[in-house]
């Protein structure tokens, strides 16, 4: 039989209640007595039921992780630095896959039924409803990855997609393509509208580079590799920003296929940097997105919503950059 918490407070000589109070984060309890019950707790294997408590506290230190892009390899990087980061801090994860979910409502409910004490929504590709659905059921909740507004209605910890785009167009711009296309993610995700729209501003500057643009079923290899194996059907552009990594590799899957070189026939500039856009048999040049801090910046305000649900919402951005490998021709000026 397991040690419950009145074996503990016979063991130690206290009373119940000492033993509760020792093991609640905050509570009025002696640095002698806390030591005593810890002795007896460690002594006959006790472990504090934190969902037995919650009834108590009416707080169950459950965090609800929202995602819907399970395909994508991005965030299997994702879901490790949340899951350590919110354990760190002593709340548990509550993953919850929501890809093809419409309706957020079914959502709210689903995590209304685990009583989380708060949802981080990590996504880019899930409308903005979703993250207000949980604001207006009074659910603490931070959208990771999600579209930026000087003025949030919610929480976004993120980057400025607009300004990735023009990132990327200045990329190839400076590389000398005067003839290069975007190839973004499902036309619906705001991150593949905003990335396209920065890309598109920025070009607009150029007169003397033509540009053009498509998008791919989803954010995954498949999607990409079907995506540019289309297009090479017709007169390939000079160079691609694909709004993704995982869309990056997918096209170059398929270029390969179809007897083209890359950089020499097709440059290719992806974005995330993901740990498999660096490795040698592939060599991606990408836009670096931060992500360790972004979703350490995450945490740090679910943390801090959980102390004051009233929070203002606010946007913290993180900046890009790019990371040159080989997947673009060199600069002009760097060949000598």
């Amino acid at each position: 039989m397991a040690a419950t918490l009145k074996d503990v407070a016979n063991r130690a000589g206290v009373s119940t209640s000492a033993v509760s109070r020792a093991f609640t984060d905050g509570a009025s309890v002696s640095v002698k007595m806390r030591r005593k019950v810890e002795k007896a707790a460690a002594e006959l294997g006790y472990s504090p039921n934190f969902l037995a408590r919650s009834l108590t506290t009416r707080r169950t230190k459950l965090i609800g992780l929202v995602s819907n892009n399970f395909h994508n390899p991005i965030f299997l990087e994702v879901f490790d630095l949340f899951t350590r980061s919110l354990q760190d801090r002593g709340l548990r994860p509550l993953l919850v896959n929501l890809s093809n979910e419409t309706d957020p409502e079914n959502s709210v409910r689903m995590l209304h039924q685990y009583s989380v004490d708060g949802v981080i929504v990590a996504s880019s590709t899930l409308p903005p409803m979703f993250s207000k659905a949980f604001r207006d059921k009074k659910i603490p909740v931070v959208n990771t990855f999600g579209r930026y507004f000087s003025s949030p209605e919610v929480h976004v910890v993120g980057i400025d997609n607009i300004a990735a785009g023009r990132m990327a167009a200045r990329e190839l711009v400076a590389c000398g393509y005067t003839d290069v296309a975007f190839l973004g993610g499902p036309q619906s995700a705001t991150s593949t509208q905003d990335r396209l729209k920065g890309f598109q501003e920025e070009l607009a500057k150029h007169p003397g580079v033509s540009h053009r643009h498509s998008f791919a079923d989803a954010y995954s290899f498949k999607a990409g590799r079907a995506a540019m194996l289309e297009l090479a059907k017709r007169d390939l552009a000079q160079a691609y920003f694909c709004g993704d990594d995982v869309l990056s590799i997918g096209a170059l899957s398929a270029l390969k296929d179809v007897g083209r070189n890359v950089p020499e026939d097709v440059g290719i500039i992806g974005f995330n940097d993901m740990e498999m856009a660096s490795w040698e048999n592939i060599a991606l040049t990408t836009i670096r997105q931060p992500i360790k801090q972004i979703i350490t910046s995450s945490v740090e305000l679910m943390v801090a919503m959980l102390d004051d649900p009233e929070r203002y919402p606010e946007a913290r951005l993180f900046p890009c950059e790019v990371v040159t490998r080989a997947t673009l021709r060199a600069r002009p000026e760097a060949i000598t």
